[in-house]
């Protein structure tokens, strides 16, 4: 089916604030930390499997669909491994605003390397964009604000997290259109081995051990992340990186907000509310 770039851009971001919804209401911190996160690698993997036209291609693909999905997934782990170990140097507060800002990464690398220049009026949505996640990160219940906190690791953090989101526009770029579908299958494919292997590492270390709950949890994860993959690279193919990236982030955040007020009664203070109405602006004036 082929609808409108902006139409795939506000389901992806429905997607994505659907497995963030999901995994606030379904994370324990009892069991092994991959268990959840290897249920969903894998339920991507059998939904890319499934949903693939022609499977014998899945051994004939181009190579940088291989090099591409396999540098992705690595990309997809690590952010998340770099994540869980900043917060516990840093502060939930500090690492979650370097990882929304890790934006910059995709937006830099379309604009320096594949030319995709904004004009004065998106640029000043853009830095609207930037302020605002900053912002908006800020949590008045973090006890961590005030701790010491390591620079370098948290722009780790922001690279990491930034190059994992941009891989959709590099194989956007330099990928076959015709193996999107595979380009994803092999991103969570190689997420899947990789999660595996660091679960049966912890599993070693602390004698914690999988849960079927986790492992279902994560299949509820999996869902929304696969088609929130496949509906931003779609959303790539009619409208700018530096468009789609901030829109993309910013608008799950919004999504989120809203849901979270609704249903779990999250009242957001002064900052957060500044911060909101910045992404809204940021919103029209990127797509002005």
């Amino acid at each position: 089916m082929n609808l409108p770039s902006y139409v795939y851009l506000l389901l992806a971001m429905a997607s994505s604030a659907s497995m963030a919804l999901m995994l606030r209401m379904l994370s324990s911190s009892e069991n092994n930390r991959y268990g959840m996160l290897l249920g969903n690698y894998l339920t991507c993997t059998v939904i890319g499997f499934l949903l693939l036209e022609n499977k014998s291609l899945i051994l004939s693909a181009k190579p940088a669909t291989y090099l591409c999905g396999l540098i992705g997934g690595i990309l997809f782990v690590v952010s998340l491994v770099c994540m869980q170990t900043s917060i516990g140097k840093s502060g939930a507060i500090l690492t979650s605003a370097f990882s929304k800002l890790g934006l910059l990464v995709p937006l830099c690398v379309s604009i320096v390397f594949f030319h995709e220049t904004p004009g004065v009026i998106q640029t000043i949505g853009l830095a609207l964009v930037l302020m605002a996640v900053w912002i908006f990160s800020g949590s008045k219940n973090d006890n961590q604000s005030v701790r010491s906190f390591n620079l370098p690791f948290l722009l780790v953090v922001l690279f990491t997290n930034g190059m994992a989101d941009g891989m959709a526009k590099i194989y956007n770029v330099y990928g076959v259109r015709s193996e999107d579908s595979l380009y994803v299958f092999f991103v969570f494919l190689s997420a899947a081995f990789l999660t595996l292997f660091l679960l049966i590492q912890e599993g070693i270390r602390t004698d914690k051990k999988t849960s079927l709950k986790d492992l279902a949890a994560g299949i509820l994860v999996g869902i929304p992340n696969y088609f929130s993959s496949v509906l931003l690279l779609k959303a790539l193919d009619g409208i700018p990186a530096f468009i789609v990236y901030p829109v993309f982030s910013s608008g799950t955040i919004v999504i989120v907000t809203l849901v979270s007020l609704l249903l779990f009664r999250e009242y957001l203070n002064k900052r957060q509310l500044a911060g909101l109405a910045m992404i809204l602006v940021s919103i029209v004036l990127l797509n002005l």
